[in-house]
């Protein structure tokens, strides 16, 4: 049977294509490796951080938000410095996502029903210190259902028209090759996989029940990055960002394997900027694993005292929650894989968010009452279970049984109980003085002006040894894996490019396969709230592009 449209891939930026393409009419094939369960691939696992420029809810705040300064903002932050050869497309397509988010994304979604948690966060501060990267405003929109809620629209979409038979979705399909001819891509062959009920996210069988090969006037490759393919990342790090972690855990689940780009790269496909990605540096160990190596993020408030290994404090820009990337070089550039967190049970109370639908259920089930709990004391339900139960936490009454506890974690004597003592004092006699010149100190004061903050996110500034912030805790973080920031490289319709940069005819991209759109439309770093947002503007804009 020949479809009009193949779509590889069951995530978000591949059913949000398929919802474009339904309500053209056009007939389509929808494959995935994984089962019905895992429909939504790796947005169902997400905090559903949105980025949006100038939105409802950002003017209910108070917050002056506009294309221009979006824009100028992303330009600072992605450093396109490959303008004439990598960059090119990534480049318009970065400069046309900006003003999707500022013009058209928050009223298509609010069509479809997505609705958002009315207070603004900002993931990335690093533009609040002089020259920093990141959001000069907040612009990190929660879906009310976080990743769920956000995939939801899409998938109703997909499985009415199955029901109408509009649409085949074959779960338990793995591309292996894409038909070609002299005029392009016309289909995909592959093998049908066993079935296998293991729970969303749960690695499946690879065992092979048949093959099957389909037709189609086009093609669209929504398959995801390489993060759960550790040995990808390894060999595709930068020397600038140090050397690779021998150890790492991984953000998704073992599925985001890197195939199909390697696939589409054997048939001729054009992929840029393999260099750069984006990897988290607060990562905690799930102590209830639903994947191989599954890790956590902390999306973290900007009061903590950030140490390496070695508990030596990092400089600015590298403080909690201000620029990853930077981070991220510094720790690779100690020589060791972890750092930590020493903060108060008033901090973790106030400004720990872990990252994910699962570790917020009360977003997540859309329960407004346990929403409301979040702003008594104590810390939320999911955080206090990784205290409790995870392996990265230490809990003290004391600054020297505190260290004592950091080395045993770690199993070495590189922490110095006086040395860390002396750095705690004297961010406390910092932290009482609101004209410090300490950078961290004058952020957190800064960051309270901002009511979103002040409300949920940055807790009242406090010394770490007052007895009233309760108990010293460490937290142990390690670099956790999660997106590739380049991908296959596309023009702005979509089509996939070769070598030479000439379309491939019939042949597609989108989401993270594409560097979400262009090859590498972030440029180096994130603004954050923008994977969602752009695996959705490529789907949208490649669902409307094929002929």
């Amino acid at each position: 049977m020949k479809y009009d449209v193949i779509i590889i891939g069951a995530g978000l930026a591949g059913l949000v294509t398929a919802t474009e393409l339904i309500e053209r009419g056009k007939t389509v094939l929808l494959l995935d490796q994984e089962g019905e369960q895992s429909l939504g691939g790796q947005a169902f696992w997400s905090f559903g951080g949105v980025f949006l420029v100038d939105s409802p809810e950002q003017k209910r705040l108070g917050v002056k938000d506009s294309f221009e300064l979006a824009w100028k903002d992303w330009r600072h932050t992605a450093g396109f410095d490959r303008v004439e050869d990598e960059d090119s497309w990534a480049i318009q397509w970065a400069h046309a996502y900006v003003e999707f988010a500022t013009h058209k994304k928050y009223t298509y979604l609010k069509e479809k029903g997505v609705r958002f948690f009315p207070v603004v966060g900002w993931a990335e501060r690093g533009a609040m210190l002089p020259g920093g990267y990141g959001n000069s405003v907040p612009r990190f929109h929660i879906t009310w259902g976080t990743g769920p809620g956000l995939v939801e629209p899409f998938k109703k979409s997909v499985l009415e028209a199955r029901n109408r038979g509009q649409l085949t979705y074959l779960a338990r399909h793995q591309v292996t090759e894409l038909i070609m001819t002299e005029q392009g891509v016309c289909g995909v062959r592959g093998n049908i996989l066993v079935q296998d009920t293991a729970e969303r996210g749960k690695a499946t069988s690879r065992a092979v029940v048949r093959p099957f090969h389909y037709h189609a006037d086009a093609v669209v490759i929504a398959s995801g990055g390489i993060g759960a393919n550790l040995e990808l990342v390894r060999q595709n790090w930068p020397d600038r960002l140090g050397k690779a972690p021998e150890t790492m855990i991984a953000g998704v689940p073992n599925y985001v394997d890197g195939k199909m780009l390697e696939l589409a790269e054997k048939h001729g496909a054009r992929i840029v900027n393999k260099d750069r990605m984006w990897h988290y540096t607060e990562g905690l160990r799930n102590f209830s694993p639903i994947w191989d190596n599954h890790g956590i993020r902390i999306l973290p408030g900007p009061s903590s005292l950030w140490l390496d290994a070695e508990g030596n404090r990092f400089e600015a820009p590298n403080y909690p929650g201000f620029d990853t990337l930077s981070t991220l070089e510094a720790i690779g550039k100690t020589g060791y894989d972890y750092s930590w967190f020493i903060l108060t049970e008033e901090i973790i109370e106030k400004e720990f968010a872990l990252s994910g639908s699962e570790q917020n259920p009360d977003l997540t089930n859309k329960r407004l009452l346990e929403v409301l709990q979040r702003v008594k004391k104590g810390a939320p339900k999911p955080v206090q279970s990784f205290i409790d139960n995870g392996v990265d936490f230490v809990v003290a009454d004391g600054v020297k049984e505190l260290v004592a506890g950091m080395n045993n974690l770690v199993g070495n004597e590189l922490l110095d109980f006086l040395s860390i003592k002396e750095k705690i004092l004297s961010r406390d006699d910092e932290i009482v003085n609101k004209q410090s010149t300490d950078p961290q100190i004058q952020i957190i004061y800064h960051a309270r002006r901002y009511i979103g903050d002040k409300i949920v996110r940055v807790a009242k500034p406090h010394q770490l040894l007052s007895p009233a912030s309760g108990k010293l805790i460490a937290v142990r973080l390690n670099i956790l894996t999660r997106k590739t920031l380049g991908g296959l490289q596309t023009n702005l319709n979509g089509a996939v490019l070769d070598q030479q940069q000439n379309v491939i005819n019939g042949l597609y991209a989108v989401g993270e396969a594409a560097g979400f759109g262009g090859g590498g439309i972030h440029g180096y770093r994130s603004l954050e709230g923008t994977f969602l947002g752009s695996c959705i503007f490529t789907g949208y804009t490649v669902g409307r592009a094929i002929p």
